[in-house]
């Protein structure tokens, strides 16, 4: 079989992604004592981890080492959690660490990376399931030891933000055998209070183990199964537990705690002030805006107005009218005189009128004119019409122009 010679970088490159795809090399925790540490300007941190026979070349990212809670020194004994891979240019194999914590808290470190890993996996820090903060709270659970000072913290800031907020105290441990059931019971409890709106799950700072209670399963669950929203304010800034992942919201210290779940009052009312003036402004603008249209209108209406029209349509009429008259007066001038010189041709053509000159008209009893005397013979009687009235004659003898 024919084996193919590489070249050193396809070697290291061969090598690395062996290393890169191994499961266990990918994600591991390894423990010793720090050595040749150096904090680059850069922010990373370049250091070797060792124990008595051998050690191996570290690095951290400036974005992982800002996460550190200390300053890792020469001959500490740390936890580091990361993956081995092979920096090709050099051909030597180191470990690129994400995280670090001194060896004394290694265990318990382990554990509560263990189980957020599960929990996450399991949904209990999913942002959909998130409750929103009431804004306006009346009353809120506390649940914390009655005699630390988380609790004085938390009455001090809630009743300087706002007086009309009441407080209801369930006193729990917060440290040590059974604190994790008690803090339990407490969700439980406040969560059968219907006049509760919100509830503060708090303790003052603390090391890990102080703190281990807040890293329960349990509690956890508890945390995500409650009917009411949970602020958590356990520790400092820097300290992290697992019901900080598991509630609705975190928060730093017990007194940012109260400042979430509190309304500032005075906050409140400069935003309601804010908000009149803005209401007022927008109102003015927007019933000046009204009558500036309103205005328009009215003068588009003069303008348009049908009043206006309805005069116009008046002097119209009128001058129409005018019209007509002077047309029909005019139209009726000519008429009339054309009838007289109708009446006139008329006259002038008029057999009645020769009747006026001792003439007279004959007609039949049935009012036909009578002019030849064929037509009187086969009359018995007559009408005669003169300038003064009508008779009526008796046929007795006709003297046709033949003298019969």
């Amino acid at each position: 079989m024919h084996i193919k010679t590489l070249t050193v970088s396809a070697l290291n490159n061969y090598v690395k992604k062996i290393l890169d795809s191994d499961f266990i090399l990918s994600n591991i925790s390894v423990k010793g004592e720090l050595s040749n540490f150096k904090h680059h300007s850069s922010g990373h941190l370049y250091f070797s981890l060792k124990d008595d026979y051998s050690k191996i070349n570290c690095i951290m990212f400036r974005s992982q080492a800002s996460q550190l809670k200390f300053m890792p020194e020469n001959g500490m004994k740390v936890v580091l959690k990361g993956r081995i891979s092979v920096y090709e240019k050099d051909g030597t194999y180191q470990m690129y660490c994400t995280d670090m914590v001194q060896e004394g808290l290694g265990e318990l470190y382990l554990k509560f990376q263990q189980l957020k890993d599960m929990l996450e996996r399991e949904g209990l820090f999913d942002l959909d399931h998130k409750r929103p903060i009431p804004k306006y709270p009346r009353r809120i659970g506390v649940i914390t030891s009655p005699t630390g000072a988380a609790v004085r913290d938390i009455i001090n800031v809630a009743s300087r933000r706002n007086k009309g907020v009441d407080i209801l105290l369930y006193p729990a441990l917060v440290q040590g055998e059974n604190s994790s059931e008690d803090l339990i019971r407490g969700i439980n409890a406040l969560n059968k209070c219907e006049d509760i709106d919100v509830i503060i799950l708090a303790r003052g700072g603390g090391s890990i183990e102080e703190l281990w209670s807040f890293n329960d399963e349990k509690l956890a669950y508890a945390v995500y199964n409650s009917k009411k929203p949970v602020i958590t304010g356990v520790g400092h800034e820097t300290d992290f537990t697992i019901v900080d992942f598991v509630s609705d919201r975190r928060a730093p210290t017990p007194s940012a705690a109260a400042e979430l779940a509190v309304p500032n009052t005075a906050e409140t009312l400069l935003n309601i002030n804010g908000y009149k003036k803005l209401l007022i402004s927008s109102l003015s603008r927007l019933i000046q805006d009204e009558k500036s249209k309103i205005n328009f209108l009215y003068k588009s209406l003069q303008v348009n107005s049908p009043q206006n029209y309805v005069i116009n349509q008046y002097n119209y009429i009128d001058k129409l009218n005018n019209t007509l008259y002077h047309n029909t007066k005019l139209k009726l001038s000519i008429n009339k005189e054309y009838l007289s010189k109708l009446y006139e041709i008329l006259q002038s053509k008029n057999p009645l009128n020769i009747l006026n000159r001792g003439y007279a008209v004959i007609e039949d009893l049935d009012e036909n004119v009578i002019s030849e005397v064929e037509r009187l013979k086969q009359q018995e009687q007559v009408k005669v019409i003169l300038k003064d009235g009508n008779i009526r004659l008796k046929i007795s003898e006709i003297d046709a122009k033949s003298g019969k």
